[in-house]
């Protein structure tokens, strides 16, 4: 009887603590996460001024971003693009992100949220939103986006 009960109180112990490791290995410290929170209103502010270079800024040489017209990697194709197509095409003028969750994904970290959006589409002004995911790299002492995708809905 003690030997089942041993057995069971091990079971149990197990089945406490394997969920709770796994949710720590994904944990990110406070203070990351508080400097990614800060780096993405970095974004919203420089997307908010159309300054495509201080966007491209925050993203590493490599980095790949994957939008719904289309796939952009490096630094340079990358502001390219926010600069015609965001700023010339669709005069976004305010964007807003909200983090919903900044986690550890090996040396990585990964945002992950919502955003909303003013643009003008045709001469006709639109809200939009959508999901968004961030992979952010250390870069020196610093954070930059490496890989960057999002979804979009148009009201």
């Amino acid at each position: 009887m003690k030997i089942r009960l041993a057995a069971a109180l091990v079971g149990l112990a197990i089945g406490l603590i394997v969920p709770a490791l796994a949710q720590q290995k994904d944990t990110v410290e406070p203070k990351t996460a508080q400097e990614i929170r800060a780096l993405e209103m970095k974004y919203d502010e420089a997307f908010n001024r159309s300054d495509a270079a201080a966007v491209a800024g925050l993203f590493t040489e490599d980095a790949v971003v994957g939008t719904p017209h289309g796939t952009f990697h490096g630094r340079q194709a990358i502001e390219k693009d926010y600069a015609k197509h965001d700023f010339q095409d669709y005069h976004s003028k305010n964007l807003f992100t909200n983090v919903d969750r900044v986690i550890a994904v090996g040396n990585e970290v990964r945002s992950i949220g919502r955003w909303s959006d003013t643009i003008q589409d045709s001469g006709v002004i639109k809200q939009v939103d959508g999901h968004y995911s961030m992979v952010w790299a250390r870069e020196g002492d610093t954070w930059k986006i490496r890989r960057h995708t999002w979804d979009i809905n148009v009201h």
